[in-house]
């Protein structure tokens, strides 16, 4: 009996033991299985070599936005598309108003030609030419020509024929990363935007995640052939317009949701002037309508998200690890257009929840087309049929 008891009691002893010994392996199993993520997260944040930079507190948006009193909401309410499934992310419009033509760039290389009609359907598609880069912005040049910001090209004049001229593609010794918009002034001076010395547009979000000011202002002289670099220090330097009365140009940063002007004529020629700050959206191009207003294409309103990311520089690293190892989120809403007047003040904001990447508008007649980088056509909306109207009545 004392034998049998002395067995038993070590069987238990032993039972115990083993189950204390599984306890403390399933407690290991799940620590490394919670931890492991987190010091792999950990080690990768640290052991990655990209570098955001905080944004100096001037530059960074207040908490509240400008806002229009005349607002469309739903902008694709009533809305037409022009050249549906013929066009790859048209992202800027120009107007040949003597032919009703449309002339827009693609990011498959080509610029095409979109009649203007009454009807959409009416209207018709054709290739005009293929820069062998990215065509982003669009202006007339004084001859008929199309003076074209070409992301990966630099700035091109394309003749009324199709022939591709290489205008300039770098100042300073330093080559253009990301030529994005253009415009010319009345003495034929062209003023352009290098978005990005350092990002290409294929790695834009990067400019925006590093949050340093690699933006250039730039102009060209058609006649001397010279290339001057007349701001340095833009964050993502995008749309660009010159004033009517040639006296400056209006400057869009994307990621600061502002523009600037820049004085280019006069006593204050040089000096760089507030036009509009806090706007509830991110600005791409911006577009003189002759008729005293201002129209911005906003790629997407303001998310909450993004913002906190530009504040602090761990969540844009952390962001873009995500991207870098899961891809890019898609948080983007609220595209569209705003209107501001000569002086900055805000009049009009057309937009839609689901819209993202609106990089441009221009009013035609009667009519707003708005351009992008993520759909396959132009947007038309009948500003007298569906007019943005007085938010208190909304």
């Amino acid at each position: 009996m004392l034998a049998s008891s002395s067995n038993t009691a070590s069987s238990v002893n032993t039972a115990s033991v083993w189950r204390g010994k599984g306890l403390w392996r399933a407690v290991v199993v799940v620590f490394a299985t919670l931890l492991a993520p987190i010091v792999a997260a950990v080690l990768v944040y640290h052991l990655d070599s990209f570098d955001p930079s905080p944004i100096p507190l001037q530059d960074l948006s207040s908490a509240v936005p400008v806002a229009a009193l005349m607002v469309n909401d739903h902008m694709l309410e009533g809305a037409e598309f022009l050249g549906k499934g013929q066009l790859e992310g048209p992202e800027d419009i120009a107007y040949d108003a003597k032919s009703q033509v449309i002339y827009t760039g693609c990011r498959d290389g080509w610029i095409k030609r979109v009649t203007v009609n009454e009807s959409s359907a009416a209207s018709q598609v054709q290739n005009f030419v293929n820069t062998g880069g990215k065509p982003l912005g669009l202006v007339f040049g004084h001859n008929n020509e199309l003076i074209v910001a070409d992301a990966s090209k630099g700035l091109l004049n394309v003749s009324e024929g199709g022939a591709v001229e290489l205008l300039t593609d770098g100042a300073e010794d330093l080559k253009f990363k990301l030529t994005d918009a253009v415009d010319v002034a009345e003495d034929g001076i062209i003023y352009f935007t290098d978005a990005s010395y350092k990002y290409d547009a294929h790695h834009a979000v990067w400019d925006f995640l590093e949050g340093r000011p690699y933006g250039r202002l730039c102009s060209y002289n058609p006649v001397t052939k010279e290339t001057k670099v007349l701001v340095r220090d833009l964050y993502f330097a995008n749309g660009v317009a010159v004033s009517p009365d040639q006296n400056y140009v209006i400057l869009c940063e994307t990621p600061r949701r502002r523009c600037r002007k820049i004085n280019i004529q006069g006593e204050k020629k040089g000096e760089i002037e507030r036009f509009v700050n806090d706007l509830p959206g991110y600005p791409d191009n911006i577009h003189y309508d002759g008729e005293g207003h201002y129209w911005i294409g906003f790629s997407w309103g303001i998310v909450k998200g993004w913002e906190m990311a530009y504040r602090y520089p761990f969540i844009r690293k952390i962001t873009a690890l995500l991207v870098k190892y899961a891809g890019r989120p898609s948080i983007e809403k609220n595209g569209g257009v705003f209107v501001v007047d000569l002086e900055g003040k805000p009049v009009a904001h057309y937009y839609e929840p689901e819209l993202s990447m609106i990089t441009s508008g221009i009013k035609i007649q009667n009519y707003l087309y708005c351009g992008s980088i993520k759909y396959q056509f132009i947007i038309r909306l009948n500003l007298d049929q569906y007019p943005a109207r007085h938010s208190s009545y909304k």
